[in-house]
């Protein structure tokens, strides 16, 4: 290591298996090595891994993860809404001060992890969600 840089000057280890990768991310980890953060706040990913060196900060997730949130908040609540209203069928305002807290909280604490999912499954394939690291196939 360098005296100047907090980053291992590491060999770049070979990419990781889709399921560890995802995995990796899911837990908020560097997708590469498993063993440093990947974010330095709630939703921002580091620049670099402070343990292997891999650049999490090239990887662009841009839309992925609120639209998989959105889509996995959305199969939980909309279906016990259902179950909800055909059990008890509550007033309207029961059901808003339900749902719309309940809807914003899961939000907020599945989008770090889908986020984090989504730099593993863009390490798993091999992209970086820019124009220049399109495989040729």
């Amino acid at each position: 290591m360098s005296p100047t840089s907090s980053v291992p000057s590491a060999v770049p280890s070979p990419r990781p298996s889709m399921m560890t990768a995802l995995a990796r991310g899911l837990r908020r980890r560097c997708p590469s090595c498993g063993e440093g953060s990947a974010f330095t706040g709630y939703l921002k990913v580091k620049p670099v891994c402070d343990h292997c060196g891999t650049e999490l900060g090239a990887i662009r997730a841009d839309d992925a993860p609120p639209y998989f949130t959105i889509v996995l908040v959305g199969h939980i609540i909309v279906p016990l809404m259902m179950i909800v209203e055909d059990i008890w069928s509550p007033s309207l305002l029961v059901h808003s001060l339900l749902w719309l807290p309940l809807t914003a909280l899961m939000t907020l604490a599945l989008l770090p992890s889908m986020k984090g999912l989504t730099l593993g499954l863009m390490t798993g394939i091999g992209i970086r969600g820019d124009e220049s690291s399109r495989r040729q196939i």
